[in-house]
This record gives structure tokens, sequence and C-alpha cells, in this order.
């Protein structure tokens, strides 16, 4: 179980890693698929930027603390971490995005970050 927990730990830190660098490098098909689309050159070049900050730091942090504080902190670290992909299904619903997309993206990233957080708990 310690090598489940701690490559779906590492797994899911890289993916946010992939994800901050796509929303810097690559801004509108991120968006598009986020489920919220924007357009990069007008109002939504901040708030995309600004995902791709914020994606890419969780997957550093995550990282980080895996590496120097342990299973334990980053099952706290993950337990916490699933507020985003909560907090990005009500977005996406709120903003007329696809339900498919909230819940098969957003809602489901957010019970795989809350299984790696149960399989850090029990190393």
């Amino acid at each position: 179980m310690t090598v489940a927990a701690y490559s779906l730990a590492v797994v899911l830190n890289l993916f946010c890693l992939f994800l901050g660098y796509r929303f810097l490098f690559q801004p509108a098909p991120s968006a598009a698929g986020y489920g919220v689309p924007a357009d990069p050159g007008g109002d939504a070049g901040a708030y995309l930027t600004i995902k791709g900050l914020r994606d890419g730091t969780f997957g550093l942090a995550g990282l980080a603390v895996l590496a120097f504080a342990g299973a334990r902190a980053e099952a706290w670290f993950m337990l916490a971490v699933a507020l985003v992909p909560l907090g990005d299904t009500l977005i996406v619903l709120r903003h007329g995005g696809a339900k498919a997309v909230a819940f098969g993206i957003h809602f489901a990233t957010a019970v795989v970050v809350l299984i790696s957080a149960g399989l850090l708990f029990a190393v």
C-alpha cells in the first residue's frame, strides 16, 4: 500500500505541474478543457495565468511536502487541496459549463485526491 500511496501522490502532484505549465503556455485550449472557455487575449488573460500559477504551485508544494515532511503531512495537504477541484466543479456548473466536464473531470479529480489522502493516512 505504501508504494501505491506514494505513487498516486507523486502522479497527482506531477499532474498539477503539467496543468500549470499548460495554462501558462497553452492558455486557450487549457481553459476550454477546464470547462469554461476564455480568450487569453481578452479579459481572461490574468485568470489563465493565475490558474497556471496556482496549479503549478500546488504540484511543487505537494512534491516538497511528500519529500521533506512525509506521508502524513502529504495526506493533510491532499485533504486540503481536494477543496480546489470541488470548487472547480461548482465554478464550471455556475458558469454554464458541461456537467460532464464538471463531474467527469473536476469532481472525479477531487475523489481521486481524497483517495490519495486516505492511502497516505494509512501508510
